[in-house]
């Protein structure tokens, strides 16, 4: 009996390791779609309208079972989640897309992955949480690994560095405040329905959101199929496989593969879109993704999914 769990156990734990690694790679494509959706046409804040708005509507089918949590939010709870929403989705979506536009996918990713640097010094201030000596030695490490990406062979900082480190930034306020506002009381789902809704319905308010997809339905149809790979397989499809995997593993151990998102964004702009670094700049994203992946070993601290959201054991909403 004891072999058969042990069994049953490890073959849980190889389902929901591959679950990680495959949400990791959807998100790797982010910076691949958005691109190719930029040569179509679209700007960098046009290519969020289009992720969230979209993504938006194939989550509704979420709302029947979340509904009983929804109403039992607190009107505190709504601020909370709203200004979690705006800055930790929108603002990161805006800030991300156009530092891919203006460096690349690669890069932009590596940066995108400095948030754990930031969610420190934001925990210190907002939820009065200490930052250890292996933490700060940690958020050093990643800082030097920014300044290498800055010295390719035109040494400047550039627009698409600064929005980079402001994704990192956004995101970084997506836990943060989103732990300041649930306090761990309330499933994961129930967040990423709330964030990304609240997000697009405030775009639906903006006469951009209508004129954006107007664009969009004059275009071929291939350019949908972007749009659909940037908010089904790049959001909702690995938030889901991302969310099962945590029914099956530790959060500390589940946030390690998620460093397969850089490298897989790393390589398909290399494959795809036949962006390359210079040698001390692949430096700096390999000094980055090191301290993202010491963080996450040391700290059990997720880059896309906070581990305060993770589900318990089984857990269904």
């Amino acid at each position: 009996m004891a072999n058969t769990d042990s069994a049953m156990s490890a073959r849980q734990s190889w389902i929901g390791t591959i679950q990680i690694i495959t949400a990791a790679v959807c998100w790797g494509t982010l910076g691949i779609f958005s691109t190719y959706i930029n040569q179509m046409g679209f700007s960098g804040w046009q290519i969020t309208i289009l992720r969230i708005v979209t993504a938006a509507f194939l989550i509704l089918v979420m709302l029947p079972k979340l509904w009983p949590h929804l109403i039992k939010l607190k009107p505190k709870q709504w601020l909370g989640l709203a200004l979690q929403s705006l800055i930790g989705v929108l603002g990161m979506s805006v800030c991300y897309f156009f530092a891919v536009i203006y460096v690349g996918a690669g890069p932009a990713v590596a940066l995108l992955y400095t948030a754990p640097v930031f969610s420190l010094l934001f925990s210190a201030f907002l939820l009065n949480e200490s930052i250890t000596r292996q933490s700060a030695l940690l958020a050093l490490m990643a800082v030097f690994g920014v300044g290498l990406t800055m010295l390719g062979e035109q040494a400047q900082v550039n627009w698409g560095i600064l929005l980079g480190l402001s994704a990192g930034v956004c995101y970084s306020l997506y836990g943060v405040l989103g732990k300041r506002a649930m306090h761990y009381a309330h499933p994961a789902p129930l967040v990423f329905f709330t964030s990304i809704i609240i997000s697009a319905g405030v775009l639906l308010l903006l006469p951009e959101t209508y004129n954006t997809y107007e664009q969009l339905f004059s275009l071929p149809l291939l350019t949908w199929g972007y749009v659909l790979g940037l908010s089904l397989l790049g959001t909702v499809v690995p938030f889901g496989l991302y969310m099962k995997a945590l029914e099956k593993l530790p959060a500390s151990r589940a946030s390690v593969f998620t460093i397969f998102e850089p490298l897989t964004a790393i390589a398909l702009a290399i494959l795809l879109l036949h962006q390359s670094l210079s040698l001390i700049q692949y430096v700096g994203v390999v000094l980055i993704l090191l301290a993202a992946l010491f963080n996450a070993v040391l700290n059990g601290t997720a880059i896309r999914v906070p581990s305060w959201l993770r589900l318990k054991k089984r857990q269904k909403v």
